[in-house]
């Protein structure tokens, strides 16, 4: 297992650094594996190239192997934008919880990407006031 982590762990650090703008909010209160720093992208598809693919591949079907990450192509569930803002927000078994390394609207943009993206048809943007409320109702 840590032989698969490692490399995983890598990769994140790679595409984390601490940005002009200050940490997400409550990034001291929710530090991760990775302290204080955060993802330098801020647009949906270099946010998915560099953080989500490593798991959910880059054509978003998903993989298995040492966990099982879901596919996030042709998904239903992303038809409400509150599913995936919460799963991204406070992550769930496998999937870590971004709040303390992507700010609100780093989130909005990720997932507005993948619900307009690989054959999901979810054109309405993802709101920053409904990531602010995912965010505090997980306080």
């Amino acid at each position: 297992m840590k032989k698969i982590i490692a490399p995983v762990l890598a990769l994140l650090a790679m595409t984390a650094t601490q940005a002009e703008e200050g940490p997400p909010p409550e990034s001291s209160k929710h530090a991760n594996m990775m302290g204080s720093q955060y993802f330098k992208q801020q647009d949906g598809e270099s946010l998915f190239k560099g953080v989500c693919a490593a798991c959910h591949m880059p054509d978003a079907k998903g993989g298995a192997g040492a966990g099982y990450y879901p596919a996030l192509a042709n998904n239903e569930k992303l038809s409400v934008s509150a599913y995936p803002v919460m799963m991204v927000t406070n992550g769930n078994k496998a999937m870590p919880s971004f709040k303390g390394t992507m700010t609100d609207g780093q989130i909005a943009a990720v997932v507005s990407y993948v619900r307009t993206h690989f054959g999901n048809n979810y054109a309405d943007p993802v709101p920053l006031d409904e990531v602010k409320q995912v965010r505090e109702a997980g306080k």
